[in-house]
């Protein structure tokens, strides 16, 4: 199974997870081919603004190359394209859509079978898990938890801050939350777990430090 990287998000323009990737870099051997999947947003054409910066700022950490994995992508160049790599990049955004693309073109399965380092920050986080814990806000009424595509068997919540403590109270009484704040990220790998930065647990209504 992929070394996981669980990051609870980074602003890019800023890098200021730039020692977190650095670390999964070198997990996948410190000059990987990575591959970027920029599906979690409505919009992810070539002309993705993101993409000339995330391609400069894997460059500037070793990478050998950076690629896309476009969704227009036949399956069969999917393969190739994850076959490949070294090292697999989630982007954030829209979970749901993250989801539904995933899902649609197989990538779930490819994803489960992939033995190198995968890393998924904000949406691209929470799709690995168990279920995506999608906090109440302004705009959302309610708490959203719905279903990933489980390469672990525990849930995360991403963008954490502890204003959304008593929500993450009651979800962990029916299961175990991961709670990650911008700039902390989880690594699981070989079946063990371990926090970079600041990860809380949210376990049994209780919350405590993830060490």
């Amino acid at each position: 199974m992929a070394t996981l990287y669980f990051l609870g998000g980074e602003h890019v323009w800023k890098r200021d997870s730039k020692e977190i990737n650095a670390r999964a870099f070198l997990d996948a051997g410190g000059k990987p081919a990575v591959l970027v999947f920029p599906w979690a947003r409505s919009s992810f054409d070539k002309s993705y603004f993101q993409r000339a910066r995330i391609f400069k700022y894997f460059k500037s950490l070793g990478a050998s190359t950076v690629d896309f994995a476009e969704y227009s992508d036949p399956s069969s160049e999917l393969v190739e394209k994850v076959e490949f790599s070294d090292l697999i990049y989630l982007t954030g955004g829209l979970t749901s859509v993250l989801l539904e693309r995933i899902r649609n073109k197989n990538v779930d399965t490819l994803l489960r079978e992939y033995g190198k380092v995968i890393v998924g920050r904000s949406a691209g986080a929470l799709v690995l898990c168990n279920r995506c814990i999608i906090t109440r806000n302004r705009e959302r009424p309610a708490t959203v938890a719905i279903s990933g595509i489980r390469l672990v068997d525990f849930s995360i919540k991403v963008h954490y801050n502890p204003s959304k403590d008593n929500q993450l109270k009651l979800l962990s009484k029916e299961e175990k939350i991961y709670a990650i704040p911008e700039g902390s990220a989880l690594v699981y790998a070989g079946g063990s777990l371990a926090s970079i930065g600041n990860v809380y647990l949210f376990q049994n209504g209780e919350k405590t430090r993830a060490d």
